[in-house]
């Protein structure tokens, strides 16, 4: 790195409760994004009453917010990337802030602004994400990202499970727009705590940490403080990084790594779109408020594969470390941060996925059939667990590995991998309930489960090709 010494200092100088302290805020922020996707499902057929549309355009709304929710982060991402994490992150929440206050005062004559607004609401939420992980990728280490990762994604994942009853409870004690002041007070709280404690992590404007930066950059009350300046022998980096996302699909093994993603995370949606009709019609004692609490299953396995599956993969990474010579002669350096071609980091990132696709691949295709023979609705709340679990679980796998593989780049790569699953996830959607309507229940889980069939070839390739083409970019650059 600019013939500085790297191997004599830590990647990040932030202390290990420190880094925790930093996840913990960007996941309290990573939450947002799903929450205002899922808490507006149960009032739909009340703001089709009041906008007097039809429940078909009302669900538009719901498909716009998608689109957006893939396409905002192409923005944001990048711009996290040059202009900083903690301006960025708070420019989103202060977007959606603004946005629910309108959607809140809506007027029920303006169908159009309620759409406008939805998906304004969807730009500054969907980017948290996207901009939490370029943070992770700031500060950690391939050693420790995949528990870090795991916690992360604790917060984006209990939205799906709370939304729907949080959703549930406003708009029946209170009325639909309750809704969205709840988003609107949350989010503003939300965006005081980034203001007030949220540090700068971007490399390129603080290096590992250490250097102090501008005012705009330094948390209100610096409760983690800068260690002092950079040695004059190290330079900050210079940002070098493109502003178009999509420029990374021209390495073909992120290509393969972002379908491998989208069709888990298209099969995840494929059960939580259709939860609230399905029960409804299967178990005609559920209203909507248990209903609701249903959802509680697919997030709850959701948690439980985060944090299991984050440190399983830190736990593999360490074992696969082990067993190989130590960084100098090969592998993986602890300053550059660069994967060498003779380090199976696929391996230690995909490493348990064939069983976790052949049990997804199982459930999927049971699924269906549970709900058409009525069995006991705990047998379909239990495999919600268990898809919950597989599905959190590929899907941070791949996306720790893709930050692995473009180091500096984690908010970017994140938006590339958000607009492709979004993209075929509202796709899935759209037609989910044609395919039920044409086929049945089981035999559209049996399409689903032969959709989750096609990341076996993926998978496979991945583990083949990720060598060669990581290799290819040394080489190169």
């Amino acid at each position: 790195m600019n013939g500085s010494p790297t191997f004599d200092r830590p990647y990040s100088a932030f202390t290990k409760k420190e880094k925790w302290f930093i996840v913990s805020l960007i996941s309290l922020g990573g939450i947002f994004s799903p929450l205002t996707a899922n808490i507006y499902f149960p009032a739909i057929p009340t703001i089709s009453r009041v906008f007097h549309k039809s429940i078909e355009l009302i669900n538009l709304t719901v498909t716009m917010y998608m689109i957006m929710q893939g396409i905002a982060p192409i923005v944001w991402g990048p711009a996290s990337d040059h202009l900083g994490r903690r301006p960025t992150f708070s420019g989103c929440l202060l977007i959606l802030s603004l946005s629910c206050i309108g959607l809140a005062l809506v007027p029920v004559s303006a169908y159009w602004l309620l759409m406008v607004l939805r998906c304004l609401q969807a730009a500054g939420s969907a980017s948290t994400i996207a901009i939490g992980a370029g943070v992770i990728g700031d500060i950690s280490t391939p050693r420790e990202r995949g528990g870090f990762f795991g916690i992360y994604t604790l917060g984006p994942m209990i939205g799906p499970a709370i939304g729907p009853v949080i959703g549930g409870g406003l708009a029946h004690g209170l009325g639909w727009r309750a809704i969205f002041w709840f988003l609107c007070i949350s989010s503003s709280l939300c965006l005081l705590v980034m203001v007030l404690f949220l540090p700068e992590t971007l490399r390129t404007i603080v290096g590992d940490g250490s250097t102090v930066p501008s005012l705009i950059y330094r948390p209100v009350i610096p409760i983690i403080r800068p260690k002092g300046n950079l040695p004059e022998t190290q330079e900050l980096p210079k940002p070098s990084l493109p502003w178009n996302p999509f420029r990374l699909l021209i390495h073909f093994d992120i290509i393969i790594l972002l379908g491998l993603n989208a069709i888990i995370c298209a099969v995840f949606y494929g059960f939580t779109a259709t939860t609230s009709t399905l029960f409804e019609a299967t178990y005609p004692f559920l209203n909507e408020t248990t209903i609701g609490l249903c959802f509680l299953a697919i997030g709850g396995g959701m948690a439980i594969g985060s944090v299991v599956n984050g440190r399983f993969l830190d736990w593999e990474y360490r074992r696969i470390t082990r067993t190989r010579e130590r960084p100098e002669k090969g592998g993986m350096t602890m300053g550059t941060m660069s994967c060498d071609d003779s380090f199976p980091i696929e391996k230690a990132r995909l490493g348990a996925f064939p069983v976790l696709i052949v049990l997804l691949i199982v459930c999927s295709a049971g699924y269906g059939w549970c709900l058409v023979k009525r069995v006991n609705i705990a047998v379909p709340l239990v495999i919600q667990i268990v898809v919950g679990y597989l599905s959190i679980a590929m899907m941070n796998s791949t996306q720790t590995l893709m930050i692995d593989l473009m180091p500096g780049q984690g908010s970017s790569i994140t938006a590339c991998n958000n607009f492709v699953r979004c993209s075929l996830s509202a796709a899935l959607v759209s037609v989910i309930q044609l395919i039920i309507d044409a086929v049945g229940v089981g035999w559209t889980y049996v399409i689903l489960s032969g959709l989750s069939l096609f990341a076996l070839p993926l998978l496979y390739l991945e583990m083949k090709v990720g060598p060669k083409c990581r290799g290819k970019r040394q080489s190169s650059g």
